[in-house]
C-alpha cells in the first residue's frame, strides 16, 4: 500500500510489481488509481485478518481448552482420590481393629501360658497318682489271686477258687490237702 501511495501522491514508479512479472504487465496496462484502491483492498483484507486471528487468539483458544479439559480431569480425578480416601478409611480402620483383636489375642495366650504353667504341677502329680494306681491295682490282683485263687489245677496250672473240687477249665478232680503245712517253727 506505501508503494500505491508514493506512486499515486508522490509521482513515483511502481516498485513492488517489479518482483512479480506476470502481474506487473497486467498492473502496468491499468491507472496508478486503481493499483492504490486494489492495494488499499488487499491491506483491508489482510488487517482483518489479522486482526481476526489476533482478538481470535488460535493459541489462546488451545490453551483454554487444555486448561479446561485439564480442570475436569482434575474434577474427576479429585473424586476418584476421595472415593480412594474412604477405601483407605475404611481399611485403617479394619486394620485399626485387627490391631485391637490381636492384642486382646495376645491378652489371652498369656493367661493361657499362665495356667499351663499352674496346672503342669497338677499334671505331674496326677501321672504320678496313676503310676501309683496302677501298682496298686497290681498288688490287689496278685493279693486276690493268693487270697480267692488259692488253689491251683494240677493238670492245667490255673487258679481255682477254694471252693471248687473240679476244675471247669479242663474238668480233672481236685483232691483236698489233708496233711496239715508245717510252718518253719514247728519243723524245727
Amino acid at each position: 500500500m506505501l508503494d500505491a501511495v508514493s506512486a499515486l501522491f508522490f509521482g513515483n514508479s511502481i516498485k513492488l510489481l517489479q518482483l512479480y512479472p506476470f502481474i506487473n504487465v497486467e498492473m502496468q496496462a491499468g491507472s496508478t488509481s486503481a493499483y492504490f484502491w486494489v492495494s488499499t483492498i488487499i491491506t483491508l483484507i489482510l488487517w482483518g485478518i489479522t486482526c481476526g486471528i489476533t482478538f481470535e487468539n488460535p493459541v489462546e483458544t488451545f490453551l483454554n481448552k487444555i486448561l479446561s479439559d485439564a480442570k475436569a480431569h482434575s474434577a474427576v480425578e479429585t473424586q476418584l482420590t476421595e472415593s480412594k480416601s474412604e477405601v483407605l478409611d475404611a481399611m485403617f480402620e479394619t486394620i485399626e481393629a485387627s490391631s485391637e483383636t490381636l492384642a486382646q489375642v495376645k491378652d489371652l495366650m498369656c493367661n493361657v501360658r499362665t495356667e499351663a504353667r499352674e496346672i503342669q504341677p497338677l499334671r505331674e502329680s496326677i501321672d504320678s497318682m496313676k503310676a501309683d494306681l496302677g501298682s496298686l491295682k497290681k498288688d490287689f490282683k496278685r493279693i486276690q489271686e493268693n487270697v480267692i485263687f488259692s488253689k491251683v489245677c494240677p493238670a492245667c496250672g490255673k487258679s481255682l477258687m477254694p471252693e471248687f473240687n473240679m476244675c471247669p477249665y479242663c474238668g480233672e478232680s481236685i483232691r483236698p490237702l489233708h496233711a496239715p503245712v508245717l510252718t518253719v517253727k514247728n519243723y524245727r
